[in-house]
């Protein structure tokens, strides 16, 4: 066994929930929900960091508004704040430069982000995977015993064959999925069915906002769109959860 595996459960001593959200492509909105998710969360008073391990396009830092913080080295790396949230990426180490690594290296990469980030105490950490169930997003299921995923989906046939295979994966892997967001929803049963056949929780829709490009790093508007809105009444028919 890696003993990095070790020195990841000492890292998440002090977390009380783990959150993964993940989506089976690209481009649905995993990121913007997971940062938004984020702020929120914070805006309500609790304790919350945001891991962005999706190194093959980290780009939580852009959505973020995070600018020219930086960790600090103390016996491992302490994240930085941003809008009140702990944040850590691999863009700390490679700026917008892309990482030159093969698959096999990419998984060294996310052991070696979750072994040397000292979170402290948080009441959730939020991660935002890779997409779909890469080796390097089955290496964090490994390393990060207390997990949960949320699934972002979108209403597409293509987007939902691969959150369909996310699903299964994670399902026969003993994976808790706590719910499933649909992003940019068109009121079409897609999602919402596909979930119930899954025996995955439904927790909601979040219409195609136009104006939320706009708002992409500055915390302040981001939590002020209609995104972040749908995401707020969300969070609030699942509060047990949070």
């Amino acid at each position: 066994m890696d003993p990095r595996i070790d020195i990841v459960d000492k890292r998440m001593e002090g977390v009380e929930k783990v959150v993964a959200v993940s989506g089976g492509k690209g481009g649905i909105g995993k990121s913007t929900l997971a940062v938004t998710l984020a702020f929120l969360l914070s805006k309500k008073g609790r304790k919350v960091g945001l891991l962005d391990l999706d190194l093959w396009g980290p780009c939580a830092h852009v959505i973020m508004g995070a600018g020219d913080v930086q960790p600090e080295e103390e016996k491992g790396v302490v994240p930085p704040e941003v809008s009140g949230v702990k944040f850590m990426s691999v863009v700390y180490y490679t700026a917008d430069r892309p990482l030159p690594l093969r698959k096999p290296d990419f998984s060294q990469a996310v052991l070696e982000l979750l072994a040397v980030t000292q979170w402290g105490e948080l009441d959730i950490l939020i991660i935002d995977m890779p997409p779909g169930m890469s080796d390097a997003a089955l290496d964090v299921v490994r390393a990060v015993k207390k997990i949960n995923f949320c699934v972002v989906a979108a209403p597409s046939r293509v987007v939902m064959e691969t959150v369909d295979r996310t699903v299964k994966l994670l399902k026969e892997a003993d994976v808790p999925v706590i719910g499933a967001v649909e992003n940019m929803g068109r009121g079409r049963p897609l999602v919402k069915d596909q979930m119930k056949k899954l025996g995955v929780p439904y927790w909601g829709e979040i219409g195609f906002d136009p104006e939320l490009e706009d708002s992409l790093g500055d915390a302040e508007d981001l939590l002020k769109t209609d995104f972040a809105k749908s995401l707020e009444e969300i969070i609030a028919k699942t509060k047990g959860f949070w």
